[in-house]
């Protein structure tokens, strides 16, 4: 079993590029649904470009209105949802909410777990220390705060998380952006459902919110699948399909676009088979 073994490889047409996979033994089961999270300065129409691809291919999207207050309560809320779902569900977070991720991520309808420019911490980590060695983004001397109550001013908000969004949409999410409390920041996981469930992981490459390194130690720590999107944190409205693909992949469905199609999917197949025999 070669679960920590890792294959290179470039792929030339487009946005997003695989950067190195789980052995092959980690297979995922084919999920019917798929539960969205969104992670702060946002709220749940963060995935709207996300939604309808998913959708199109017949899978239940359900993106939870995640309540910004404390870990436990936003780990609730994502846990009800999760509740709900018929069958196999493919959990996916974006930024802060891979903190929900990993720890909802034990649900047991949960069959693998997607992490785009997300938080990924282990059971018990202090995430705030593992992020110190790495750059400080510059988002975060953006963040201001009405007492407990948080949220990202204008201009970083355009400029360090949706740096490459047009000026009008970006606009429009910082209007929609949900304040986060302070008591939200403190929590810590219990549990790491990537060390039991199958992981993926989109970095993004030009990231200004969390640092582009730290998203690829944290995917190379997993073992997750990984892809690279030359985007800013919000890789899901700017390059929703190669999001989108991720997704799928996670939930055993095929996909028609970008580099995770199927002939690209044989070429890395007949390579890592090449390279498994030496």
């Amino acid at each position: 079993m070669m679960n920590r073994r890792f294959f290179m490889t470039s792929l030339a047409a487009g946005a997003a590029t695989l950067v190195y996979a789980h052995g092959v033994a980690n297979a995922t089961p084919k999920a019917r649904n798929v539960v969205l999270v969104h992670g702060l300065f946002a709220d749940g129409s963060c995935w709207s470009e996300v939604i309808p691809l998913l959708q199109a291919k017949g899978l239940n999207v359900t993106s939870v209105q995640n309540p910004l207050t404390t870990l436990p309560e936003a780990v609730a809320a994502a846990q009800r949802v999760l509740d709900r779902q018929d069958g196999s569900t493919v959990f996916v977070g974006h930024s802060f909410s891979g903190m929900i991720v990993t720890e909802a991520g034990m649900h047991p309808n949960v069959s693998a777990l997607v992490y785009v420019a997300a938080r990924a911490p282990d059971a018990g980590e202090d995430y705030p220390a593992l992020a110190k060695k790495y750059p400080t983004p510059p988002a975060s001397a953006g963040i201001v705060f009405d007492g407990d109550e948080g949220r990202l001013s204008e201009a970083a908000f355009l400029r360090d998380f949706a740096g490459d969004i047009p000026e009008a949409k970006a606009k429009v999410l910082y209007a929609v952006q949900e304040p986060f409390q302070k008591a939200l920041l403190t929590g810590k996981t219990e549990h790491a459902a990537w060390r039991s469930k199958p992981s993926f992981y989109a970095v993004s490459t030009e990231d200004r919110t969390i640092d582009p390194d730290l998203e690829r130690f944290m995917a190379k720590r997993m073992g997750a699948k990984t892809i690279e999107v030359k985007s800013s944190h919000l890789s899901m409205i700017s390059h929703p399909d190669a999001i989108a693909n991720l997704i799928l992949e996670a939930a055993g469905h095929p996909t028609e676009r970008g580099p995770h199609s199927a002939a690209s999917g044989f070429r890395r197949k007949a390579a890592w088979l090449r390279w498994l025999r030496g």
